[in-house]
């Protein structure tokens, strides 16, 4: 009976003629507000979202962009260098062959003038030998000469 009590006290809906009334302005109020409210706020936010991705995706561009360009940058600066490298080992192997060839062609006639002065050397050294042996001669006459009081 305690129950019986409780549900005659509260409230109980049934459906009536006012049902069809808030049913007609809530359909009203979602037209009035998808029309003043909702539309433009969803417009506003999706050209937000047009430009941020349109932003985003530019700016994605310029850095794929960036990217490319570095990647090109650092392989010609690359090259450059290989290329760089090649010349000095091509310019220092040609600078030492002109070397060699300078000292080749330095001991060439280093070795020719020895032999020319070799050959002088022998033939003052012949020369003097033979002048040294007519003075010795000479000498020795006249010393054998002096000695034995007579001429020889």
């Amino acid at each position: 009976m305690v129950v019986l009590g409780l549900a005659e006290t509260s409230i109980q809906l049934v459906p009536d003629g006012t049902l069809f009334l808030h049913i007609a302005i809530i359909i009203v109020m979602v037209y009035v507000l998808n029309a003043t409210l909702f539309r433009p706020i969803n417009r506003v936010l999706e050209e937000r979202e047009r430009q941020t991705r349109g932003r985003s995706g530019s700016a994605q561009g310029v850095l794929r962009e960036v990217d490319e360009n570095l990647l090109s940058y650092e392989t010609s600066l690359r090259e450059a260098r290989v290329e760089s490298y090649h010349t000095l080992e091509r310019e220092r192997a040609e600078a030492l062959t002109e070397r060699q060839s300078r000292l080749d062609l330095v001991r060439a006639e280093a070795t020719e003038l020895i032999e020319v002065e070799k050959t002088a050397i022998q033939t003052q050294t012949a020369e003097a030998r033979d002048v040294l042996g007519d003075d010795a001669r000479r000498i020795a006459t006249e010393i054998s000469s002096q000695i034995l009081h007579r001429h020889l």
